[in-house]
């Protein structure tokens, strides 16, 4: 079958230079963009429930943009004044330069991974005589508490924000040939928005092993996948398998 259409689902890229809207040029598709979910802040009441002390701590480790922003919310909602002898670990380069919206980055201790946790666990094993805090979500991967724990790193989990399922009504009578996901949080939104969902000839493309393992679970057929050597980006991947199909 001919791909004609595809569903991302996240937001749309706001850069011109989107791999996606080259991809949408160079293979005549229509691509639309749709989050299956979204974030919700968590209170300064609801924090505090946790038993989470801010000043307690004297480095802060971010995972995501998200992170960042939930971190810099609650400290100003608590009116806890970040000190400017605070430590930042930044899990990658895009996660350090968005924390330039609250920071003089050239003033801060930022350390910087490359791209995985593990990549920023020995910049962090290098200073384990810090008490560290991980602003995190409701939903946080297993690999990093594990390494954490494993490297003996002082370190508490502060819940700021949780991810919500997505009202997804407006796409009850659409069809798309290929949907894309990211995470198993989308998966999940799928099936609560239409639990009878029959897969027929849609085509999944799942980006990571999560995901691939959540739509598997929920019974559903994995066409794409990424990352892999060949195609390291989910944009690479619908190329490719795009394609595929037209030689077929």
């Amino acid at each position: 079958m001919k791909i004609k259409s595809i569903l991302v689902s996240q937001p749309e890229p706001k850069s011109e230079s989107s791999p996606y809207k080259t991809l949408c040029n160079k293979q005549s598709i229509k691509i639309d963009f749709c989050p299956f979910v979204h974030v919700e802040g968590l209170s300064a009441s609801d924090i505090r429930r946790q038993k989470v002390d801010f000043s307690k701590f004297n480095a802060v480790i971010f995972t995501s943009r998200n992170a960042v922003d939930n971190y810099f919310r609650v400290a100003e909602e608590m009116r806890f004044q970040v000190p400017d002898s605070m430590k930042y670990f930044c899990q990658s380069k895009a996660v350090a330069y968005y924390l330039q919206k609250y920071v003089v980055y050239r003033k801060r201790k930022i350390y910087v991974g490359s791209r995985s946790f593990s990549d920023l666990l020995p910049m962090v094993r290098k200073h384990k005589e810090l008490h560290f805090l991980l602003p995190a979500s409701d939903v946080l991967k297993g690999e990093v508490p594990n390494l954490l724990d494993s490297a003996g790193i002082d370190w508490k989990r502060a819940v700021l924000y949780r991810t919500v399922c997505s009202d997804l009504s407006d796409l009850k009578s659409v069809y798309y040939d290929i949907l894309v996901f990211f995470s198993p949080s989308g998966i999940k939104s799928l099936f609560e928005n239409f639990p009878d969902f029959k897969q027929n000839d849609t085509r999944i493309a799942a980006y990571g092993k999560s995901t691939v393992r959540a739509a598997e679970a929920a019974g559903l057929s994995v066409q794409i996948l990424a990352p892999t050597p060949e195609t390291p980006s989910m944009a690479m991947a619908l190329d490719r398998y795009i394609q595929t199909e037209k030689k077929r």
